[in-house]
């Protein structure tokens, strides 16, 4: 079965003129695809023929709700999205006065080892095709009955490690016959895959790209990051500063505040001097609980960020959200699977 929620304009006009369709038909079942029709029956400007060999030679992706969790605190929903195969994985649905937020992933599992993450316990089980990316971003729209204005790529996996379907994802996000988000309302997280960040460099898209860093030197990134003894601080940094070169978009640099592991007034005046001459901005992340690790939150954010403002660095602290839903990322989807056993 073909997956043509996973096609661009050009392969779907392609597919269908093979089918001996006209070129208007491709535009019209992109337009209902990204909508969230849940069957090739629902679209209803097309003939019966054409649905009917639809049905019988492709496949229209719908996921469904396995576990949905809204916070009591400030409204954040988080899903739990059972795919075809049956693998789940997670999306969160946060509320600004800026607008809706989502937060998708790319993986089901993740293979980076990050210490502090329950989204790479038991590892990576496969990549996400491009329509399992948009599908987030459709049914939490439906289902919230609220419109997405922002995506980040922040949930399970790591983007640029399923560095093609995360392109082709945005191809299709972006499209003005689909959800047309544009690339400024985007932002994509990475743990420092020093080629894709280059290749991605090359491609000079304005979305903004979130490192997350965690530690200013390689002891301390190596111990709680394993892709940083393939990678090594400097050159991260390197990349980095050639990311802003290419494309002049400042770094978000990501850095989840762990208690007497990287929140030292030492590590604060390194990473200052990393970021010297390159405009960036650090986001400070108190640090989310996760069972299976000896990990403890930060109580030295306020004097962390004190000391970085003194080196003139720009910093803020994420709000906390959801702190009542499995907030971690991994969290929800781990805790079914340990239920699965049991």
């Amino acid at each position: 079965m073909t997956d043509i929620k996973s096609m661009n304009m050009p392969e779907l006009t392609a597919f269908l003129k093979e089918m001996g369709q006209p070129a208007f038909r491709a535009k019209q079942i992109f337009s209902w695809m990204h909508r969230g029709v849940r069957s090739f029956d629902e679209m209803t400007n097309l003939s019966k023929d054409l649905r009917r060999t639809l049905n019988e030679t492709c496949l229209l992706t719908v996921p469904t709700v396995e576990r949905k969790q809204v916070s009591a605190l400030d409204g954040t929903v988080k899903y739990l999205w059972k795919l075809s195969d049956g693998n789940c994985i997670e999306t969160v649905l946060m509320r600004y006065k800026h607008g809706n937020t989502v937060c998708i992933s790319s993986q089901v599992g993740c293979r980076m080892g990050c210490a502090f993450c329950a989204s790479t316990l038991g590892g990576k089980v496969r990549d996400l095709r491009p329509s399992e990316m948009i599908d987030q971003v459709l049914f939490t729209q439906l289902d919230a009955g609220e419109p997405i204005s922002n995506i980040v790529l922040m949930g399970i996996g790591e983007p640029l490690d399923n560095f093609d379907t995360v392109l082709r994802f945005l191809e299709l996000v972006n499209h003005p016959e689909g959800l047309n988000i544009g690339m400024r309302h985007i932002s994509l997280s990475t743990c420092g895959l020093v080629e894709k960040i280059d290749k991605l460099a090359d491609l000079k898209l304005q979305l903004t790209l979130s490192v997350s860093l965690h530690a200013p030197d390689d002891e301390t990134r190596s111990r709680i990051m394993p892709v940083n003894k393939s990678v090594g601080v400097e050159r991260l940094f390197a990349s980095c500063r050639r990311y802003f070169e290419k494309t002049g978009r400042r770094i978000s640099y990501e850095y989840a505040m762990i208690d007497g592991v990287n929140d030292s007034d030492r590590q604060a005046d390194l990473l200052a001097a990393h970021l010297k001459g390159t405009p960036g901005h650090v986001n400070l992340i108190p640090l989310n609980e996760v069972k299976e690790s000896p990990l403890k939150p930060s109580r030295r954010v306020a004097q962390f960020q004190r000391r970085l403002e003194s080196h003139g660095i720009t910093v803020t602290v994420r709000r906390k959200l959801g702190g009542d839903i499995d907030a971690s990322c991994g969290q929800l989807r781990r805790k079914r699977e340990l239920e699965k056993r049991t």
